[in-house]
Order: C-alpha cells, then sequence, then structure tokens
C-alpha cells in the first residue's frame, strides 16, 4: 500500500475540498524561528544553551475545520480508499484553550495510517459525529464526550460511558482537581 505524507494529504484536501483546512504552524516553522516572537517577523533569540519553548500546537498533520470533517472523513474513505476508522483521541491544550480531536485512518488491506485532526475551543467544544458513516466512532466519541465534555451533534446516545450519571466535570482535563475530590471525601485525619 502506498503511504499517504501529511504534505501530500493537505494538497489533496486543499485543492479538493477547498476551504477545509485550517490555518496552523507546521513542526518546521515552530523549529526554525518563523512566527515566533511577536509577530514582528524576527525569530526569537535565546541564549546559549537555552531551548526555545516547545509549540505544542506545531503539527505536520492535516487540520480541517470542525465543520467540515464529515467531509473530510468521506473523502479519505470514498475518494483514498482508507475503509478503517481506527481510533479517535482527544488531546487537552490548558495552555492554549484548545480541545484537539485526532483520527486514525486505515486500509484494510495494510499499510500507513493517515492523521486528520480539528480543534476546537475547551469553552465550547463542539465536534460533528462521525457514528452516520463511521460506526466505530460512536464509542470513542462516548469516551471524548464522558471524559474531556466534547460535544457531537449528531451522535445517537452521547451519554457517560466510564463515569456515573451524576459526575460532575471532565476527569482528563488538565484542570481536572486531582486532589479532595467530593467523590471521594476528604482524607484528612
Amino acid at each position: 500500500m502506498p503511504r499517504m505524507s501529511s504534505a501530500e494529504l493537505k494538497e489533496r484536501l486543499a485543492h479538493d475540498l477547498p476551504g477545509i483546512l485550517m490555518p496552523i504552524r507546521t513542526r518546521t516553522q515552530a523549529s526554525n524561528g518563523s512566527e515566533a516572537s511577536g509577530g514582528d517577523g524576527k525569530a526569537a533569540r535565546h541564549k546559549r544553551g537555552e531551548h526555545a519553548p516547545v509549540d505544542l500546537l506545531a503539527t505536520d498533520d492535516a487540520v480541517v475545520y470542525p465543520e467540515r470533517l464529515p467531509e473530510a472523513a468521506r473523502y479519505v474513505r470514498d475518494v483514498l480508499g482508507y475503509e478503517l476508522l481506527s481510533n479517535i483521541t482527544a488531546v487537552d491544550y490548558l495552555a492554549d484553550g484548545i480541545i484537539e480531536m485526532v483520527y486514525h485512518f486505515y486500509h484494510l488491506d495494510g499499510g500507513p495510517e493517515l492523521v486528520i485532526k480539528t480543534r476546537v475551543p475547551r469553552d465550547n467544544p463542539v465536534v460533528p459525529s462521525l457514528t452516520d458513516e463511521w460506526p466505530g466512532a460512536n464509542l470513542q466519541e462516548r469516551e471524548a464526550f464522558d471524559l474531556f465534555g466534547v460535544m457531537f451533534p449528531g451522535h445517537p446516545n452521547l451519554t457517560r460511558i466510564y463515569m456515573w450519571d451524576e459526575f460532575e466535570g471532565w476527569p482528563m482535563r488538565k484542570d481536572f482537581p486531582k486532589q479532595g475530590d467530593k467523590y471521594f471525601g476528604d482524607s484528612e485525619e
């Protein structure tokens, strides 16, 4: 199975589905200092032995607008021939106020994965459900809802899957309290 690079995927998406890709910094841009510092075009300078801060949002993967995700997933299946949505993962970027959803697609004949991402604000994490066309997304979307608070309009049964119904909050978010949780009581003696 031929490997499709992230650059080739982005090129094909941009050509066949104009306006679907979000503008993002690539890892190369982040590592060479372009777009670093105060937007004046000058690269950030660091003292000898210091490293520039890592730009966690820089990626070479295709990042699509959330509302266009179902269209991108159909394109990956119907045009590129990737029949399996293997997994869906949520990543919380607390400092940037973003939750990123990561989708891994595979050919049934084997070969490398194809990764598509989308990003939503932490205070309103809404991503269209893929369950209508990718039934395997069902439980994984429920997991992202239960643990990260991501809403998936169009999901047939968006309910908690790990936590009990009365549980409040999203336990995998980085700002979820890890001690003194009201469900476990205080451990002071």
